[in-house]
């Protein structure tokens, strides 16, 4: 039985008895009323301290808590325990909320902080460069002038600076390129239909596999490789460009990275290897082509021809003159040596996009593709469109003319290829495509005797029979270009799963 305090009716933890009333008390609480009665509480008598009798008592008991006494008493007790519980971990969660957020501030406020910092830094950069090449541009003679303002990147910086003049087509350029294109036919005329003795049959091109794949080239946070080019005299040396802005010069044999070229502020859509330079070309969204030292790793041009995206690029036999294309509708012939741009034209009576450019192998006409499906055959000399082929349904994303000189082959999306005859200037043969087929990128071998299509994949025709010997569809995403190697002993591709590829016996 436990002892129970007369005052509190609670077990008390230091029991006493009054010797006066004989009942127990709490010893605190008996003590408090003495100091302030000097009585017993229960019969009103004279008490005091010293005639308390403590009791001694082995671990007292307490009795629970009336409240939890019962079941429904015990449910209200963790009831309550777990609202507590609830309402605090809430709390924690706010707390937490506001320190992610103050965080994603303070984060953000460093990545503008290092943005700034960066695009001053290369402010003051090209401002220095624009400086340096000032002195020297200023002794240029003023060169004719025509009525558009057209600018023009100057100065071995990397930046441009504008030039308000077309330099135009003077009676230099003209014959140079009219010896040209005479050296180039009479060499065609000596070769003939002569194929090279080392250009690989039919027969073993049918058994091209695939040799090897690099997806390290280009940046994996914005995948896809978009372009693609091979130096003409040394097709081991492989030219890509990217979704992530840079220009990649890569060596096949030695199977690593020569150079990664930085500049373009849009993603890279056309390259170009020069075939007797160290020296790359590169055309982008940003409106802007780009001359690249490979040796150098730095950028020794800005050509500012258009004011769009560029959508084609394409070097002249001389190696001294680029041709582009761009969604301004124009097309422009520029000097790679100056950056100055030559002339600029647009058909007028169109106004349409261009989407892609090609010079023919003499050098004297080139091709354009529109966006409204037609192929515009062009004279340069002249400046004039001298052919146009209508037959396409959508817009024309690639064209390509045969090293012999007669056959044009064009690309669109209406899932199919088309062949035209130069000299006869109609289409004599179309190659109809899968459904939802896209082509993306035409090219024939050095010879003329084989034709490659990349796009939903890759597909190798052989000249005159217009038959496919070969069909890959290694690349997990579009493929965007595709190339021969020399003498057709190897094929490249490249694709939006940000591969480069090799194909071989």
């Amino acid at each position: 039985m436990s002892l129970v305090c007369a005052i509190s009716n609670e077990v008390p933890e230091h029991p006493c008895v009054s010797p006066v009333s004989n009942q127990v008390f709490e010893r605190r609480l008996i003590e408090k009323y003495i100091a302030e009665n000097g009585a017993d509480p229960i019969s009103g008598q004279p008490l005091s301290e010293e005639q308390l009798i403590d009791i001694k008592v082995s671990h007292p008991i307490r009795p629970k808590a009336p409240s939890a006494t019962s079941i429904p008493a015990i449910l209200k007790s963790l009831q309550d325990e777990w609202d507590a519980v609830m309402l605090h971990s809430f709390t924690l969660r706010q707390q937490l909320q506001t320190t992610r957020q103050e965080l994603s501030h303070a984060l953000y406020q460093h990545d503008a902080a290092c943005r700034v910092i960066a695009r001053l830094t290369k402010e003051v950069t090209a401002a220095r460069e624009a400086l340096a090449t000032l002195k020297p541009q200023a002794g240029l003679v003023t060169p004719q002038a025509t009525p558009a303002s057209q600018p023009a990147a100057v100065g071995a910086g990397g930046e441009a600076m504008e030039v308000s003049e077309q330099v135009g087509m003077t009676p230099e350029i003209i014959q140079k390129l009219q010896d040209k294109a005479t050296v180039l036919t009479t060499e065609r005329k000596k070769r003939g239909k002569t194929v090279p003795e080392d250009l690989v049959r039919a027969e073993d091109l049918s058994k091209y596999r695939q040799g090897a794949s690099h997806a390290g080239l280009h940046s994996a946070s914005i995948p896809g490789i978009l372009s693609l080019d091979l130096c003409p005299t040394d097709t081991n040396k492989v030219l890509t460009g990217g979704a992530d802005k840079n220009v990649v010069v890569f060596d096949r044999r030695e199977e690593q990275i020569v150079a990664t070229l930085k500049g373009h502020t849009k993603k890279v859509s056309s390259v170009i290897y020069h075939p007797a330079q160290s020296v790359v070309f590169s055309a982008s969204p940003d409106s802007t082509i780009r001359v690249w030292s490979v040796t150098g790793g730095n950028c020794v041009q800005v050509i500012r021809a258009h004011e769009a995206s560029v959508t084609g690029l394409s070097l002249h036999a001389t190696g001294d003159y680029l041709l582009s294309s761009s969604e301004d509708q124009y097309w422009a012939f520029s000097d790679i040596q100056t950056g100055r741009v030559l002339t600029k034209v647009t058909d007028e009576t169109a106004g349409c996009a261009l989407t892609c450019a090609q010079f023919h192998p003499d050098g004297l006409i080139f091709g354009t593709g529109t966006a409204d499906s037609q192929i515009k055959i062009w004279d340069l000399k002249e400046r004039t469109n001298v052919a146009n082929f209508p037959g396409h349904s959508g817009p024309v994303t690639s064209i390509a003319f045969s090293e012999n000189g007669y056959y044009l082959a064009t690309g669109a999306q209406d899932s199919s290829l088309k062949l035209w005859d130069l000299r006869k200037l109609k289409n004599f043969k179309t190659i109809t495509l899968d459904n939802n087929y896209e082509v993306k990128s035409l090219v024939f071998d050095q010879s003329g005797t084989y034709l490659a299509v990349g796009g939903s994949d890759i597909r190798v025709y052989i000249c005159k029979q217009w038959s496919e010997v070969l069909n890959f569809s290694d690349h997990s995403g579009l493929v965007t270009g595709v190339a021969f190697g020399e003498h057709a002993q190897f094929l490249a591709s490249t694709g939006m799963d940000r591969s480069l590829k090799f194909y071989s016996l």
